[in-house]
């Protein structure tokens, strides 16, 4: 049995944090149409237009809430929250790419939702995963690179018995865990530092979980993993 684990070093900084949890399990993630996505990308890009309200970027409210938090661990210079480089790109009249259905579903419930999502294949993991402080050095190689960079001491990062899985919180993704085509089995995780944003998480839990179960087939159960109960069984 493999669990998703809030370890204390990580709830003594943010003790109020809620982590959302869509755990997956016989899914067919393979790309059937390159394009099935991208209207439904369209329209929740429009939808994150009212995150953006505030033209002073930084001062909209999950932006700087994220900024915060961000500030309060050892981060790798220039690392941002994954929301605010999704809502950065949007609001400069970018658009997101398709990739496959598990990513470009946990992309457009970021952007319509506002909070940080990411997700990481199961069966991919050596032991439990982990959301702690990084010890300093813990292996990483992230998507487009084959260049080692390993954790920084102090630093928020996802983890496995073999090394980093994200970094920076939810910064950057490890290409050892990351979803491809051929995932079966995947955690998704919606992020909040400070537990806000209540009622957009449950909701977007629960569009997260129907829409994978009607695109995808399988099954997706919904958890929340926060100070009290610090632990979820995966598969």
């Amino acid at each position: 049995m493999k669990r998703f684990v809030m370890e204390p070093a990580f709830l003594d900084l943010f003790p109020e944090s809620r982590i959302g949890v869509v755990v997956c399990t016989g899914i067919d993630n393979h790309v059937k149409d390159e394009e099935r996505f991208a209207p439904w990308l369209r329209e929740c890009e429009k939808l994150s237009a009212v995150y953006t309200a505030n033209p002073e970027f930084t001062e909209n409210e999950v932006v700087r809430s994220w900024r915060d938090a961000f500030y309060r661990f050892k981060t790798k210079k220039g690392a941002r929250c994954s929301i605010e480089a999704l809502l950065k790109r949007v609001s400069k009249g970018g658009q997101i790419g398709c990739i496959n259905p598990l990513v470009d579903i946990y992309n457009g419930i970021s952007l319509k939702y506002g909070l940080p999502a990411g997700g990481e294949n199961i069966d991919a993991f050596e032991g439990d995963i982990r959301l702690t402080l990084a010890e300093g050095g813990e292996a990483f190689i992230t998507y487009g690179s084959d260049k080692g960079e390993p954790a920084l001491p102090g630093e928020v990062i996802y983890k496995d018995d073999a090394g980093a899985i994200c970094r920076c919180w939810n910064w950057r993704e490890s290409v050892r865990t990351m979803l491809t085509e051929d995932v079966t089995n995947a955690i998704l995780v919606l992020e909040t530092s400070r537990g806000e944003f209540a009622d957009r998480l449950d909701a977007a839990l629960a569009e997260l979980a129907d829409k994978i179960q009607t695109e995808l087939g399988g099954s997706a159960a919904i958890f929340i993993a926060d100070k009290a109960h610090p632990e979820i069984e995966l598969i």
